[in-house]
């Protein structure tokens, strides 16, 4: 049958409900490769029409922030407006924040946007569990019989290819599935819709038109692809990066995720190779001597990308001459990185869509069997993935090094497992592969300051059997193969001083550190202060700048976030010392009237406006 072309999703939700019935099975692809125009035309049909069952599944459904406070909204309004003006979210978004999804829809992903659906009780109890690289075979166990994904047109109007873009990851591997489906005669309908500002992938990613059933391409223009803002890189995230980067071994492999961390390694990364005197001088100020890596030297042989998300940490190693080593395919093909999916900013999506095409074929998106897992042409994987280092975050990791990633110890879910056990457990199989688990040794809420550095904690997502380095702003601990001893004291060594006796305490009782345990005498100063000193220098004088890779924010805006996010993170006694500063004496800096003007305080006109007027500018005062 030919592929049936279309301008309205309207009629492509009534076509998919004409050729598979009206109990609708439905997958789509995390982050951007949502086709949000024919979800949302099926989820319109489903409302009006009880008889007919839709069952999404699908994952990262990312959503626009939502704003609690007066400032907050004052803040995201414009930033939003900017960002995401025609973007439109899935209707399923609203209904499940309120509720009030239809009877006869079930939504399941499993991987949420992080934080974003930890009070709500529908997503909670629809969350699978699932590692990613078995999405695909629970797709098939469940009988899925519509798959529909966002697809980009071909840049030179080609009508007989589209690319998948930024999601190759599930959708490579349910191929084999589709085409059995239709073999025995099953109902399928694998639906596309086309939008010009998904940048065109080339390679494993370019599908014939005719492997699909509808192809919608909307009438008017396209609307933008949802962009994340970047995140301000704290000194934690630096020092944590500055050490993970000591074990980054040149001619290996690198795997890295999204987020202020993921920045700041890739900015490390960079200065050991184009400023390597002060990238030494960095660590030497940290001046961890426990386990600290030897990895120190510029690159020569490059580094092989091999990750499971592309982000644009990868391009700005590639652009310092970093990511240079090249892995030839079976077909020829020189490939420096591997991915199963992206999400960016804007200026990522068009650095993709304006790079040369000798330079974006090599960059292959593929599947997520592929970059996640060994199944396979497992020879060639071993050979590429030489001296493999898999990096990732945690939340909680215990002083038995089990680490905590996608939920809390009440089994409430924050994210999702996703791919870090894949890349974890493959860390383990690989000759010469290390897996890295960044956390930082605390975290701050309503003004108080918890260790994530715990002695157990109700939920792992990465057992104690597959423990291998775990990196904090304070040090490495290199806890592959130890004994319970010798990992607690290691993971001890890279807490928080302050934490440290009340863990050690906790060991001791289980019998895991001798009574006679003692310290070593550099982790005895694990202070925010000493690290604070260590790196404020290099902070002010912009070697390691909050933003190493730009930002949509303005420039009053990248100075607000700052304060904004400490207002946050305070307790009542802070905020009320925040206050009183706010309300001191003495004539304001161009600095505090613009924060104020951003946030429409200049002038306040109600009580209400007045008291956050004085917290907002004690916070920047603080915070300078």
């Amino acid at each position: 049958m030919p592929t049936l072309q279309l301008d309205d999703a309207s009629r492509c939700a009534e076509a998919i409900v004409d050729r598979v019935g009206r109990d609708i099975k439905l997958a789509v692809p995390i982050g951007i490769g949502k086709p949000v125009l024919i979800v949302n035309a099926l989820y319109r049909l489903a409302e009006a029409d009880r008889r007919l069952r839709l069952t999404i599944f699908t994952g990262l459904t990312l959503t626009r922030p939502q704003a609690r406070t007066l400032p907050e909204r004052r803040f995201t309004a414009p930033l939003l407006e900017r960002l995401f003006a025609t973007y439109p979210e899935p209707l399923y978004v609203a209904a499940l924040r309120e509720d009030r999804l239809a009877p006869n829809v079930a939504l399941n992903e499993f991987f949420l946007q992080a934080g974003a659906w930890l009070g709500n009780g529908p997503a909670q109890r629809n969350y699978i569990s699932l590692n990613y690289a078995h999405v695909a075979r629970h797709l098939a166990r469940v009988g899925t019989n519509v798959f529909a994904q966002l697809v980009a047109p071909h840049a030179d109007g080609d009508d007989a290819r589209v690319s998948l873009g930024g999601n190759t990851d599930v959708t490579l591997d349910m191929l084999p599935y589709i085409a059995a489906r239709r073999r025995a005669g099953h109902a399928v309908v694998v639906a596309g819709e086309l939008n010009a500002n998904l940048p065109y992938m080339p390679g494993a990613a370019e599908i014939e038109r005719a492997q699909f059933d509808i192809l919608v391409d909307p009438a008017g223009p396209a609307y933008a692809l949802f962009a994340p803002p970047k995140e301000p890189v704290s000194l934690v995230d630096y020092a944590m990066a500055l050490h993970t980067a000591t074990l980054i071994k040149d001619g290996g492999t690198l795997q890295i995720g999204i987020g202020s961390f993921a920045d700041a390694l890739a900015h490390a990364l960079i200065l050991r190779h184009t400023r390597n005197g002060a990238f030494r001088a960095l660590i030497q100020r940290l001046a961890a001597a426990n386990g600290a890596g030897e990895e120190r030297e510029p690159f020569v042989a490059g580094l092989y990308g091999c990750t499971e998300m592309l982000v644009d940490g990868f391009l700005a190693l590639k652009d310092a001459g970093i990511l240079k080593r090249r892995v030839t395919g079976p077909d020829g093909q020189r490939t420096l990185v591997h991915a199963g999916f992206f999400i960016g900013n804007q200026a990522f999506y068009s650095r993709l869509r304006s790079m040369p095409p000798e330079e974006l074929r090599e960059i292959c998106m593929t599947a997520i069997s592929y970059t996640n897992t060994l199944r396979g042409d497992a020879a060639r994987k071993h050979a590429e993935r030489r001296d493999a280092r898999f990096v990732n975050t945690a939340m909680i990791a215990t002083l038995l090094g089990a680490a905590s990633s996608d939920a809390l110890a009440d089994g409430r879910v924050v994210s999702g497992v996703g791919g870090q056990h894949d890349l974890v457990a493959m860390a383990h199989e690989l000759p010469g592969a290390r897996s890295v688990v960044a956390l930082r040794s605390t975290r701050r809420q309503s003004g108080r300051t918890s260790s994530n550095i715990v002695w157990s904690y109700g939920n792992a997502t990465l057992p104690r059997a597959l423990r291998d380095i775990v990196v904090t702003e304070y040090g490495i601990a290199d806890i592959r193969g130890k004994s319970d001893r010798d990992t607690a004291a290691a993971m001890l060594a890279i807490a928080d001083s302050a934490f440290q006796p009340s863990l050690e305490a906790q060991a001791r009782q289980a019998g895991k550190l001798e009574r006679n345990f003692a310290l070593p005498a550099h982790a005895a100063r694990n202070s925010p202060e000493r690290l604070a000193a260590a790196l404020a220098d290099a902070r002010r004088d912009g070697l390691l700048p909050p933003f190493p890779f730009g930002s949509e924010l303005t420039e009053v805006e990248r100075a607000l976030s700052g304060p904004l996010l400490a207002l946050k993170a305070a307790g009542y006694g802070e905020l009320l010392g925040t206050m009183v500063k706010g309300m001191g004496g003495g004539g304001r800096t161009p600095a505090e009237r613009r924060a104020l003007e951003r946030l429409e305080l200049a002038a306040p006109a109600t009580l209400a406006e007045r008291l956050w007027r004085a917290l907002i500018l004690g916070a920047v005062r603080r915070y300078r």
